[in-house]
């Protein structure tokens, strides 16, 4: 130890923020240049100078934190930054944005672990851990203040008035290049992960004493439902990270939903979603708000879809087994099973969606007046399908059982992701055999849609979240299915033949909230009928 202390070299302030400077862009951001390097055509002047220009910015950032007790800390917070940022956009090409954070910050250590692999550990290692030890290793030598200025000036001047003179010669270059390439910007290290951080962070200050302005007061039962003989029951299940696309009721070629096909649903093969994560989503979909004019903070602002069945009098329960609500269910009964100890549902502490169906099967059987039951699924949820379906539904392999996805072959993550949406069919056919046996008794409708879908290595792009104007549709295509039981159908006067055409229209989530309003008879002024999927196909309790 007293040899390494005594041996350790010394290098200027300066020098040592331009070594920072380098390790950060030469290697927390591969896929940044290759990005940049597909925008501007190759080895061009714009790829140049812009890259150039990026650099010069980041070493003068860092030039001008170089003062004692301070430049070490700060230089260790960029590096571990871009190390952490770095793996996931080079590895899965994730893009650390605010809805990505805000999905961070609402997950829980299950699913956070499942993100922390063997290749995470040594990237970090090696691109974060490493440089860190070196920097605390050497001996950064500091100026008197003045000497400080001067030298940093020195330094700084010409290379913002380089940075400069290279930005004016290439303005339109840039302007067109970025504007047309979006996504490459939101890959620089530190840069984007840290204008991210701080976007979630005003926004969470901005919005953490909002109260939830109501929604929906005058709503109350309309004519078909206050009449009912039996309870009415709509059942919404919150899908979770499905994709349209590998849906066989979509003409997917493998047969993803072979239990699903044999009964009596309607099909909905061309639904976008609000969002490419829960957290954004989820709180999208049960507002009354479109995805044009949806935020987060309209989210936070505004009650939601529970809160207008709760002034018409029909309660809610939410069963979830994700990671929560996202605020949806804050003013409703909310019941958690994600932590449930089921030995054969639960294995390695996450429940399968099939811990659903006894509390189901319970709610139903006690039902005595009219509800809606909310079932929020853990899905398909990434990195780790393998962990969705038991060794009954395992029908595609070899399946990925890791959740370092780019270890696997496209073949087998694609195996695993199938199972996961096999689990899916198997425990919808399942919930929908709950409701028809409950027919006598309750009156049932079922209405599940995705809140977003999932990469699986197209292009390279893994899970989801991607910004959502530049999303692959592999993200925002999600599927939709709706199953009426005989009573319900018969107590609203659904027309078959009508409800056989509905599937050529195109819908997003735009519609849940009105359609389930619509589902429920709901009568209220936020109630919009042209977004009602079902209101042309019904003959009564048209208003």
């Amino acid at each position: 130890m007293g040899w390494l202390t005594a041996r350790r070299p010394e290098i200027g302030s300066r020098t040592a923020s331009v070594l920072v400077a380098l390790w950060i862009m030469a290697l927390c951001n591969r896929t940044f240049w290759a990005m940049a390097y597909e925008a501007f055509g190759g080895f061009t002047a714009g790829f140049l100078t812009f890259g150039l220009s990026v650099s010069l910015l980041l070493t003068a950032l860092i030039i001008s934190f170089s003062v004692k007790y301070a430049f070490k800390p700060f230089a260790v917070f960029l590096i571990l930054v871009s190390a952490v940022a770095s793996y996931f956009t080079d590895t899965f090409g994730t893009i650390i944005n605010e809805q990505m954070i805000d999905s961070a910050m609402t997950t829980n250590a299950r699913e956070a672990g499942a993100l922390i692999s063997g290749r995470y550990l040594t990237h970090v290692a090696l691109y974060g851990v490493l440089p860190v030890l070196l920097l605390f290793w050497v001996r950064v030598r500091h100026e008197t203040l003045g000497r400080k200025t001067i030298g940093n000036l020195k330094l700084l001047v010409p290379m913002l008035a380089l940075t400069g003179v290279m930005v004016w010669l290439n303005l339109g270059t840039y302007i067109v290049t970025i504007r047309a390439n979006d996504r490459m910007t939101q890959t620089l290290n530190p840069a984007a992960p840290l204008s991210a951080a701080w976007n979630y962070g005003v926004s969470s200050f901005t919005t953490a004493n909002v109260v939830a302005a109501p929604i929906g007061q005058d709503a109350k039962k309309g004519p078909v439902i206050a009449a009912a003989p039996r309870p009415v029951v709509t059942v919404i299940v919150a899908g979770e990270t499905a994709r349209a696309m590998n849906f066989s009721l979509n003409g997917y070629e493998r047969k993803t939903n072979p239990q699903l096909e044999k009964l009596d649903i309607v099909n909905f093969p061309n639904v976008t979603s609000c969002g490419t994560d829960t957290a954004t989503s989820l709180p999208c979909m049960f507002s009354q708000f479109r995805r044009e004019d949806y935020s987060n903070a309209k989210g936070k602002a505004f009650e939601g879809l529970l809160d207008v069945f709760r002034y018409a009098g029909i309660p809610s329960v939410w069963y979830d087994n994700n990671t929560g609500s996202k605020g949806v269910a804050d003013r409703v009964f909310y019941v958690p099973l994600m932590d449930s100890k089921d030995p054969a549902l639960c294995p390695d502490n996450e429940c399968r969606d099939e811990i659903f169906l006894q509390p189901l099967r319970e709610e139903l059987q006690k039902t005595k007046e009219s509800k809606v039951i909310v079932l929020h699924q853990i899905g398909s949820h990434g990195p780790a399908y393998f962990r969705r379906y038991g060794a009954d539904l395992a029908t595609f392999k070899p399946d990925c059982r890791s959740t370092d996805l780019p270890k696997c072959s496209l073949e087998e993550v694609r195996n695993a992701y199938d199972n996961s949406i096999l689990a899916t069919d198997d425990f919808l056919a399942k919930v929908i055999k709950l409701l028809a046996e409950q027919d006598s008794a309750v009156s049932s409708a079922l209405l599940y849609v995705s809140d977003h879908g999932e990469s699986l290595g197209e292009n390279g792009i893994y899970l989801h979240g991607a910004p959502y104007n530049f999303a692959p549709e592999q993200q925002t295509h999600v599927p939709m299915i709706s199953w009426f039981s005989p009573s319900y159908s018969a107590l609203t006067g659904l027309d078959r033949a009508c409800l056989a055409k509905l599937p050529a229209n195109a819908y997003s989530h735009d519609n849940l909230f009105h359609t389930a309003l619509g589902m429920m008879n709901v009568e209220t002024s936020v109630y919009d009928a042209g977004l009602d999927i079902f209101r042309s196909c019904r003959l009564k309790g048209n208003s």
